[in-house]
């Protein structure tokens, strides 16, 4: 079996050791070349043939950004994973790098208290994500059957009902995918719409400030108790879980920090319980590109409220991890690539409006 090849790209040298050791420690993996910045990268490229790089964000002579930029015009396909830190300029540089065509991310390890602890952490989140992106190259990759086997729930036999609320949940490629899916709307919708995007803190507060100023949806790093808005949008803050809950005839926020689940927090699964739990009235859930399962287990409990739901397609999926489990379960009343879904909202709010069903 062939190893997945790995170019790290860091301008400091002990980071680079960090990544280099965490990465030996797996069989799987082998790293072909290190680079102090990116114009070391660009030349080393060609010359190690890598199938993931990993990208430190700020560098010098050639940062994180303009290589991202640069690399994307000869390999638009070679997944970059990049390194950031837990800090406010670290979140907007890393937007910067998805938006940017960065397939995924990580955050350095800090204040972890030692080396050991540090290679701990680059292994345990990682050297997941290295193979996730090249699982191609794994003989024990067990891809999800491919789009043509897809189930589709019966419709149902009851007229369809007013949508009172739209959830959804999104994780690897979401930020790029959530933009997609909201500058396509021409209005914003007249309803809230509450979304879990698996990022730390800090990171969707800078992704909710990003959003509002894409299109006509008001966009808000939700807070406790807040009442939630039609025309505005409400995402879960990293690090806490987000519920909708009903008081006295309205939908509020509802922030804790309960335990992950599926290893998230916040946790789409989570969310989507609690609006099944909250919402007499219709749902639209959609699950947009995700590795792992986050939200499977929510969606079952919408589809026992008669909710409608909504996967991303595998083609336009970074991974197809949350909208595959979602979609192979049957669960999913539409399996739609992901430059349909924001039209897709708005004309299901347009069919919802003369109570007709939502048209495919």
């Amino acid at each position: 079996m062939p190893k997945i090849r790995v170019l790290v790209v860091d301008d400091a040298v002990v980071m680079r050791r960090l990544i280099t050791e965490a990465l030996a420690r797996d069989s799987a993996i082998e790293v072909v070349g290190v680079a102090a910045h990116g114009r070391i990268a660009l030349a080393k490229i060609p010359q190690v043939n890598p199938d993931v790089i990993t990208l430190d964000v700020e560098m010098p002579e050639m940062d994180g950004i303009a290589t991202m930029r640069e690399l994307r015009k000869t390999y638009p396909k070679l997944p970059v994973i990049m390194f950031s830190t837990l800090t406010e300029r670290g979140a907007e540089r890393t937007l910067d790098a998805l938006a940017a065509g960065a397939t995924d991310y990580v955050t350095k390890p800090a204040n972890v208290g030692s080396v050991t602890l540090s290679i701990q952490r680059l292994q345990e989140e990682l050297v997941p994500k290295i193979k996730l992106h090249a699982r191609h190259l794994l003989a024990t990759a067990s891809p999800l059957s491919p789009p043509a086997s897809v189930r589709l729930p019966p419709p149902f036999v009851a007229a369809a009902r007013p949508i009172e609320l739209v959830c959804i949940g999104a994780s690897t490629g979401g930020p790029n995918a959530l933009a997609d899916v909201f500058a396509a709307l021409p209005a914003p919708l007249p309803v809230p719409v509450v979304i879990v995007q698996h990022m730390p803190v800090l990171f969707t507060k800078m992704l909710a400030d990003r959003l509002d100023k894409l299109g006509p949806t008001r966009f808000h790093e939700a807070s406790e108790g807040e009442l939630l808005e039609a025309g505005h949008a409400y995402m879960a803050p990293g690090g806490r879980h987000l519920e909708v809950v009903a008081r006295g005839g309205l939908l509020r926020a509802h922030l804790h920090d309960g335990p992950p689940e599926n290893s998230c927090r916040p946790a789409v699964d989570v969310l989507f319980r609690s609006v099944a739990q909250a919402c007499p009235g219709d749902v639209l859930a959609v699950i947009l590109t995700g590795m792992g399962q986050d939200g499977l287990h929510g969606c079952r409990s919408l589809r026992e409220r008669r909710a409608r739901i909504v996967a991303q397609d595998q083609a336009s999926s970074v991974v197809w991890g949350m909208p595959g489990q979602v979609t192979e379960a049957g669960l999913a009343d539409h399996v739609l690539p992901l430059a349909e879904v924001g039209p897709h909202l708005a004309r299901a709010f347009a069919a919802s409006s003369r109570s007709l069903p939502v048209s495919p």
